[in-house]
């Protein structure tokens, strides 16, 4: 026992000594310390930042206590022109599913309502988040309430549930419960307030109206879209066999309402079973899996996800290669040490503590730096990924262990080889000045290491250059409309029927060339109606082709304003008025009913029984949604809109012109605030994500070539200080120092090449399969790869040169005065 006691008491002062020892190694070493600990705190801070990026996309919508057992109600439509999917279904969907599958334990639906003007003691505000819900919705998606009761908050009708901010703004300190305010002239109480929608939601909003009085007096359908729809099933309840029978369920109650809708035969209707498809989606997917249209919100894409968790792995490997090179590179200078250590009777494996303890230290230390670079980094972070992510997630209990598990790890990990490396030396080599000779054996190695920084730090680059050439070509494209000198006048729907007066009113502004008013804008999907459309006429084949459509309602300036270009027939005309039952299409929408080989001027667009419009024009496709897609079959139905205005104006005086439109407004409008936008502006938004990639591309690419130039610096450092008597003797025998630089650059520069010719094929091939999610895209150009390739080519240079210059500038006495 006493024995076993002294063990352990030699052992602690042996641990002790290991880190005295380390202790005194890293000061007397600081700039190699100091680099090994930078870059190693670089690439566990841009790892840290990516994980949690990562872990809050995975954990998207569960935070609801049934959140395994919840499902969305999508709608997936089988047309001539393709498949489209929903994210709505029809106002009866939700509840006649419960009815008809016992295993459905409960169903509630959302639907957007905003922007919306409210005003409380003759203030107003404008909301842009208001959505209506059923009464039960924050039970079942677990969203308590701080004031108020949730099972009676939405007894009365004109009820509405407010956030702790939106009760704060209107309210002020005071109770919010119990109060009105007016939406649109109707006054609805406040009869509860919650927190806030969590974060991690796919929705959010700041009030949440009843949505009984929007929905009692409608008639209860089923074959359109327009409601947010989740059921709860039972535990043991399997999702794909419920779907299976939902066809059945379509056959029962969407088929007769089709055929009574299109003035259709049951027998023409029936088609829908197999056309009309109902399905359900895990909530927990739909903010990285949903592939559908019209969603509240922008959603993730389990793409980037996949894409920025390799890129948080690189890095840290980065990081270590870059810890293992400055650790060999230091080799030399401690090889005397480990020649008197194994003299004085050190053992081998006493040797790898020692060199393992200080691995560890230095990764401990650097974890310390970069929870420091993390805290100054955060708030640019959060603006680069729109987050909230904040400081308390990298210090909770569970993150901590993480993060020290993972330093000792990479300390371990990256370690292993310089501690077995320097501990391997022999003694009569090392104390003859020439221990770390056997490092050349060795080379391949590192070679190898260097080669794959810089492999990865050249896709990065590559990535980066193909994702700002997509942006551009997007931003860039022709849309087959005028986007420049386009100001959109938001919330002109408020007017109502003063907005053509209103209208009428800025035309006689000379600044202002032409105005529309219209239902939507392009570049924005919030007020496009989609429906099924049949042609009348047989198609090019013989058949009634059946297609999905967008609808725009609009005006007979609408067509001038934006300068499409009416390829055939005629735009509508304020003489005729017969063009209320009239229509202008797109080209795709010819094509996806057939028409392509046939005047489709005078042709019949059934939409319904009793809506049934003339063809009178067709106009050039044109991009009235994003880039990314293809463009889809589009319909102008002529009629009066209260939706949108648009002005086509000269933009020499902007600020005179805003000036005079705000007098106006303000004439017609004056409790409501003038806003305003340019469409080019409005375009740009759309591209936001793709922006968003870019970014973080371009700062972890920059990342990667610092870390990736550290470890080269360090073999660098490490190569010299074995050929130092070699250039000793060439400066000695006439070598300038340019012929030494370029003798001792040479050989890793002809590693970064190998580096970039590595990573072209891999880069070529994993950006190709990334522009296949856009409908229209770049071709990758073969002088991005060699931009990519001289850029790492200049930046390894750089840091070689430091090294090499100063290697041919030394004095040869000093390298050759032991011979």
């Amino acid at each position: 026992m006493h024995f076993k006691t002294i063990k352990q008491v030699n052992r602690t002062l042996m641990f002790k000594n290991y880190i005295k020892t380390a202790w005194r190694s890293l000061r007397r070493n600081k700039i190699f310390s100091f680099i090994n600990v930078f870059g190693l705190s670089v690439g566990l801070a841009c790892c840290m930042l990516i994980c949690a990026y990562v872990y809050s996309e995975l954990n998207y919508d569960q935070y609801p206590v049934q959140a395994k057992q919840m499902y969305r109600i999508g709608l997936r439509s089988i047309e001539n022109n393709g498949v489209s999917e929903y994210p709505l279904v029809d106002i009866a969907v939700g509840q006649g599913i419960k009815n008809m599958f016992p295993e459905v334990l409960e169903t509630t639906r959302l639907a957007g309502r905003g922007p919306v003007f409210i005003k409380y003691n003759e203030r107003q505000f404008k909301e842009e988040h208001v959505q209506m819900i059923d009464a039960n919705f924050f039970r079942l998606f677990s969203i308590p309430l701080v004031a108020g009761d949730d099972k009676t908050c939405f007894t009365d009708p004109n009820s509405m549930v407010i956030t702790r901010a939106m009760a704060t703004k209107y309210f002020g300190n005071q109770e919010a419960v119990g109060k009105a305010l007016t939406i649109d002239g109707q006054p609805y109480k406040v009869t509860g307030v919650i927190d806030k929608i969590p974060d991690d939601s796919h929705f959010h909003g700041d009030a949440f109206l009843n949505m009984v009085p929007f929905v009692e007096n409608k008639k209860q359908t089923w074959s359109n879209i327009g409601y947010f729809t989740y059921v709860v099933l039972n535990k043991n309840a399997d999702p794909k066999k419920l779907e299976a029978a939902f066809p059945e369920m379509v056959r029962k109650f969407v088929v007769p309402e089709i055929a009574h809708d299109m003035g259709a035969s049951i027998a023409q209707a029936s088609k829908s079973v197999n056309t009309f498809l109902f399905f359900l989606q895990p909530l927990s997917d739909i903010h990285l899996h949903s592939a559908t249209k019209y969603e509240l919100e922008p959603n993730g894409d389990i793409h980037y996800v996949y894409i920025f968790g390799a890129l948080a792995v690189f890095i840290l490997i980065l990081a270590c290669i870059n810890f293992t090179n400055l650790s060999t590179a230091s080799s030399a200078k401690r090889s005397k040490e480990v020649g008197i250590r194994k003299v004085l009777g050190s053992e081998k494996s006493g040797l790898v503590s020692q060199f393992l303890t200080e691995s560890v230290m230095l990764t401990l230390g650097a974890l310390l730096l970069a929870l420091g670079i993390v805290y100054l980094l955060l708030p640019l972070f959060n603006g680069l990924a729109g987050k909230h992510i904040e400081l308390g997630f990298f210090l909770s209990p569970v993150a901590l262990l993480v993060e020290l598990v993972t330093a000792f790890l990479v300390g371990i990990l990256a370690g292993i080889y310089p501690a077995f490396f320097l501990s391997s030396f022999q003694i009569i080599a090392v104390l003859k000045g020439n221990g770390a000779t056997k490092a050349e054996g060795k080379g391949i190695l590192r070679s190898g290491l260097i080669i794959f920084q810089f492999a990865v730090s050249t896709a990065l680059i590559i990535a980066t250059f193909v994702v700002y050439q997509q942006l551009r070509y997007m931003q860039n494209k022709k849309l087959g409309y005028d986007k420049d000198q386009v100001l959109v006048v938001n919330d002109a729907y408020t007017l109502g029927h003063n907005i053509d007066a209103f209208k009428n009113q800025l035309l006689r502004n000379p600044q202002v060339l032409n105005a529309t008013i219209s239902s939507s804008v392009p570049g924005k999907l919030d007020g496009v109606d989609g429906t099924q459309i049949d042609a009348k006429e047989f198609d090019d084949k013989g058949g009634h082709a059946e297609i999905h459509t967008n609808i725009y309602h609009v005006d007979e300036s609408y067509v001038p304003t934006l300068g499409l270009q009416v390829i055939n027939g005629r735009n509508f005309y304020q003489s005729f008025p017969g063009d209320s039952m009239s229509v202008v299409v797109n080209e795709a929408l010819v094509k996806g009913l057939g028409w392509g080989n046939t005047n489709p001027i005078g042709k019949t667009i059934v939409r319904s029984a009793r809506a049934q419009y003339k063809v009178v024009g067709v106009v050039k496709d044109f991009h009235y949604a994003s880039a990314r897609q293809k463009i889809a079959p589009l319909m102008l139905l002529s009629g009066h809109s209260t939706g949108t205005l648009i002005l086509k104006v000269k933009t020499a005086d902007v600020k005179s012109l805003i000036s005079s439109l705000k007098t106006e407004w303000d004439n017609f409008r004056p409790e409501a605030p003038f806003s305003y936008s340019f469409l080019d502006e409005q375009y740009a938004s759309l591209y936001a994500s793709e922006q968003q990639t870019g970014k973080i591309f371009t700062v972890f690419s920059c990342v990667a070539l610092i870390i990736a130039s550290l470890g080269l610096f360090g073999l660098a450092a490490f190569m010299i200080r074995l050929r130092v008597k070699e250039i000793g003797i060439r400066k000695v025998l006439g070598a300038s120092t340019g012929n030494i630089t370029v003798m001792l650059s040479k050989e890793f520069l002809r590693l970064i090449v190998i580096a970039s010719v590595i990573s072209f094929p891999v880069t070529w091939f994993a950006m190709n399969k990334w522009l296949q999610d856009f409908a229209y895209r770049i071709s990758i150009q073969w002088w991005v790869f060699l931009l990519a390739g001289a850029i790492a080519l200049i930046v390894a240079a750089v840091t070689i040169s430091f090294q090499s210059v100063k290697a041919a500038l030394a004095n040869p006495v000093k390298s050759l005065r032991s011979e």
